[in-house]
């Protein structure tokens, strides 16, 4: 099997002209991501297109942090508010509809600014989409049953007996991906790694405008703490039990947004309130380390080490500023 979409030298090829013409503003959960991106796109003169997975479903406001109107108002926004979160959505149908609105863009003569934190999302605009069979979900949930007898090590350990390839480069934890190639294996009786090579090369920092905000850990801890008690003070419940009371229940994916699955537990009774919202931040903690690990794993990532009393026109100027140092004269 091959991609869907490839990647190429050729300068035509729309997944080259992606990745080394757009801008990209991504980081971790609570990095500041909105307030900078709206400085560098008024800066640089570009329109943003959101590079989150959760966004994109109407009604999800306050647990995705999505731009204010205020927000959308002074910069346009797009791919967000685009489906119910009743309704199934992937990365193949992401990339499509990226790509239509960067055509959309540029023919206005404007930049494009992708801003968000969702990896997969990033990886499959900088290196093409790497397709394969859709989601097997009675194995998934024959998977997770299993778990709770035997464990993430000993998932670890049986997909290393397959694909000892891929298994060696997952963490022993990742949960989401370990189950993706033991399915994968399941479905095309081939490792998912003999398909990977292409998606797994990727250009130069310098050929690319891929920044990535970050903090010191234990102050984007601090950061994601105080985001999860807002979100609360916010009405996130209310807003989790009126999505609920209208649609009666949320897709699988959109139930992986966190913030809104330990409300749904909550009002099923599982713990009080105190404990989710502790759940959510530790839970916000941990996947806060997966985007980053996702980030660092990329070879177009360049790294914005942000510092307390910065200002996000500032941190804008010192992502145009880096752009231009690769600039030829």
């Amino acid at each position: 099997m091959t991609s869907s979409l490839t990647t190429s030298t050729d300068q035509d090829d729309p997944i080259v002209d992606v990745a080394a013409t757009c801008w990209f503003l991504v980081g971790s959960t609570a990095s500041g991501k909105t307030e900078v991106s709206l400085s560098l796109a008024e800066k640089i003169g570009a329109e943003i297109i959101s590079l989150d997975s959760m966004a994109i479903y109407r009604g999800l406001d306050i647990g995705t942090a999505k731009p204010s109107r205020q927000d959308q108002q002074r910069i346009p926004h797009h791919l967000i508010d685009l489906i119910d979160p009743t309704v199934e959505f992937n990365v193949t149908e992401y990339v499509k509809l990226a790509h239509e609105k960067v055509g959309e863009i540029r023919s206005r003569g404007r930049e494009v600014l992708f801003t968000g934190g969702t990896p997969l999302y990033l990886k499959s605009l900088l290196r093409g989409l790497l397709s394969g069979p859709p989601a097997d979900w009675e194995f998934r949930n024959q998977i997770e049953q299993e778990l709770q007898h035997v464990g993430l090590d000993a998932l670890h350990a049986r997909l290393h007996q397959i694909d000892p390839l891929t298994a060696t480069k997952l963490h022993r934890h990742d949960k989401r991906r370990i189950i993706r190639a033991l399915e994968y294996y399941k479905i095309t009786g081939q490792p998912i790694s003999h398909h990977q090579t292409q998606f797994e090369e990727g250009m130069s920092a310098e050929q690319c405008r891929v920044f990535v905000l970050a903090w010191p850990r234990a102050h984007l801890h601090e950061r994601i703490n105080s985001r999860v008690e807002r979100m609360f003070a916010d009405g996130l419940v209310s807003e989790t039990r009126e999505l609920l009371a209208r649609h009666g229940s949320l897709s699988r994916t959109a139930m992986q947004a966190v913030g809104y699955r330990e409300v749904i537990e909550h009002l099923n009774s599982a713990y009080d309130l105190r404990q989710a919202i502790e759940t959510c931040k530790a839970r916000t903690r941990q996947f806060a380390r997966r985007q980053e690990t996702w980030f660092r794993s990329l070879s177009e990532c360049r790294w914005i080490n942000q510092q307390a009393g910065e200002t996000p026109p500032q941190i804008a100027e010192r992502v145009c500023a880096a752009v231009s140092a690769n600039q030829p004269e």
